[in-house]
Parts: C-alpha cells; sequence; structure tokens
C-alpha cells in the first residue's frame, strides 16, 4: 500500500509537470530558425508591348533566410501568430527566348497573421497544429541582370506587392516548460505582375503565381 502511494504521488507530480508545459491562455511563443521558400511558380507568357510570345514564360528559385514567428495563445487551443523572417532574395529567369535567360533578382518580405488551433490537451508535450490567415508580399529592389541587359537593353524591372490567403501545419515538441523544437510549412498565396520598361520603350510584362511552400525548423522560447 505504502508503494501503492508512493507511485499515484509519483503519476500525479508527472501529470503536473506535464500539465504546465502544454500552451495555455495568455502564454507567448518565440520561435527562430531556419524559413525556406520554395516557390510553385505557375506564369503567363511574356507580353511584349501588349503581344503575347508563345512558348515563353518564367521562374522563381528558391531562398533561405532566419525566419521568426511569435504566437500569443488567445485562449486555450486558439493562438494568434505573426510571421516574420530577414529579406528573401530570388532569381528569376525567363524561358522560351532560346536559351535560359536569368532575368531578375528580386527581394522580398513575406508577412504573415494567421489564427492557429491547437488540438491537444493540456498535458501533452507534443503540440501539433493547423493555422489559416492573410499575407502581405513587399516586392522591392527589383534588379536586371547584366545577361539580361547584354541580351534585351537596358531598363528597370518592378513587381507589384501581393495580398493572399496562406495555411499552415506545424508542430511544437516542448523539451522543458519554456523550450520547445518546432517544424512547419505554409501554403501561401502570392500573385503579382512584373514590368519591365526598357530604355528603349518596350515594355515586358507578365503575370506570376509564386504561391510558395515556406518551411521553416528551429527552436523556441515559450514565455
Amino acid at each position: 500500500m505504502h508503494k501503492l502511494s508512493k507511485s499515484m504521488l509519483a503519476l500525479g507530480l508527472l501529470a503536473c509537470a506535464g500539465s504546465a508545459m502544454a500552451h495555455q491562455p495568455g502564454d507567448m511563443v518565440l520561435r527562430v530558425g531556419a524559413a525556406m521558400v520554395d516557390p510553385q511558380d505557375d506564369s503567363s507568357t511574356l507580353r511584349v508591348n501588349g503581344t503575347s510570345v508563345d512558348g515563353t514564360s518564367v521562374s522563381v528559385d528558391n531562398d533561405t533566410q532566419l525566419g521568426l514567428t511569435f504566437t500569443y495563445m488567445l485562449r486555450e487551443h486558439i493562438g494568434l501568430e505573426v510571421l516574420a523572417a530577414t529579406p528573401f532574395t530570388h532569381d528569376v529567369t525567363a524561358h522560351g527566348l532560346g536559351d535560359d535567360l536569368k532575368t531578375a533578382e528580386v527581394t522580398h518580405l513575406p508577412p504573415t497573421v494567421s489564427v492557429q488551433y491547437y488540438p491537444m490537451e493540456a498535458g501533452s508535450a507534443f503540440q501539433p497544429y493547423v493555422g489559416v490567415g492573410v499575407n502581405y508580399t513587399l516586392f522591392f529592389d527589383e534588379e536586371l541582370t547584366t545577361d539580361f541587359k547584354d541580351a534585351m537593353g537596358d531598363g528597370k524591372i518592378k513587381l507589384d506587392n501581393s495580398f493572399g490567403a496562406a495555411f499552415q501545419l506545424g508542430v511544437d515538441y516542448q523539451l522543458t516548460d519554456n523550450l520547445v523544437v518546432n517544424a512547419a510549412v505554409w501554403k501561401i498565396g502570392i500573385d503579382t505582375t512584373a514590368t519591365i520598361d526598357l530604355d528603349s520603350g518596350a515594355q515586358i510584362k507578365t503575370d506570376v503565381d509564386i504561391d510558395p511552400l515556406v518551411y521553416m525548423v528551429g527552436v523556441g522560447y515559450k514565455f
């Protein structure tokens, strides 16, 4: 009986410790890690002075930067998250103009706000979650490449900023009451129009659905 009481006490202490580890209303979780933007891109044909050039398209490569998320637990199971990162820079390549032509380098910031749902009950160190939200992508520092200028002439390029929906899957695993390891993926709707105005007076435009998957792996601290 004495041994049974000790066992019950130990189980009770473990249960209390597990409860303390779960995300609670008012908790703030700061996560930092490597974030990769992997475009699942699709584009229209290039339009030169309004005329489509059959067989042409553009693609956008991926980039990895420092990612940061901040979650505030509004209530049990419900969190509000902000996703931020250091600026991502991507190469844009034109296809269908003979050899592939590296056209531009563009930089963007993709801040995203999401409402998250954490289905697990208190006591679980394993905390998966889903989220839905809105993204605003700001493009800046767009530059035409030397290869493009040599082939087509000098000019300027501009990408329109974008609003879009964002969907998220993620998981926290709590190592201690405060320290977590995290992995997450977002699907973000980013649609833009790229416009190149050449010094010759010609204009080249294309519509690009970048629609990236964003992967992040890192660690977090719960306040």
